[in-house]
């Protein structure tokens, strides 16, 4: 297979790619990019891309299955107006470039709690972006919500401090479904979606990641 893959310099994109590289069953990977990665891999394309003018790399997004694990934070971002670009609108002209193209799979990171009507503007903006990717009709998209992601070496202290707080009550036999994930295991999940099962559409959510 030829994996494609955005977002792949963010925590979960990074892992992602470090285990396609490693799996005989991918045997091209074409990352697009913001800037040069440094990374070098005999099955590796780097496509250094503008985010903003996809139309000079259209004719490069072809392969097998396309992962979607970019993303931001509004902090990062700087404003909902810059989230609502990077979260939706990027993935959004890739699924649609990737579909004109022939690209049979999706995988798509997204998140627990996104929906279209929902009144927080990232679960609203997840949610959204879930429905118009639904809509282009894959031949196979899975989609993935976990909850809270663990980072290795996270800085966020909003992010330890809940980790910290749901594995003590994890381990108290409460909000067990709710137990954090470290990327490299949710990036494991995502390499292995192209290769199972044969559902068009398939939402795997919380501790169903877990087991998938």
């Amino acid at each position: 297979m030829k994996a494609i893959i955005i977002g792949a310099t963010g925590a979960s994109g990074k892992n992602l790619l470090d285990i396609v590289l490693n799996d005989p069953d991918y045997l091209e990977v074409a990352i697009f990019v913001r800037r040069p990665t440094g990374i070098t891999d005999p099955k590796l394309t780097e496509v250094v891309t503008d985010f903003d003018n996809l139309k000079e790399v259209s004719g490069q997004i072809h392969g097998d299955v396309l992962f979607s694990c970019l993303g931001t934070t509004l902090k990062a971002a700087g404003s909902k107006e810059n989230q609502w670009h990077i979260d939706y609108e990027i993935p959004l002209e890739f699924a649609q470039t990737a579909r004109r193209n022939g690209v049979p799979q999706m995988v798509l990171l997204s998140a627990y709690g996104a929906s279209p009507d929902s009144n927080v503007f990232y679960s609203m903006l997840k949610g959204k972006l879930e429905e118009r990717i639904t809509a282009l009709a894959f031949k196979k998209l899975v989609i993935f919500k976990p909850g809270l992601l663990l980072r290795k070496n996270s800085d966020r202290f909003g992010e330890r401090a809940s980790a910290t707080t749901l594995n003590f009550l994890n381990g108290l036999g409460l909000f067990k479904k709710f137990r954090p994930m470290p990327t490299e295991l949710l990036a494991e999940k995502l390499a292995k979606a192209p290769k199972t099962g044969e559902k068009q559409v398939s939402v795997v959510s919380l501790d169903e990641i877990f087991s998938y």
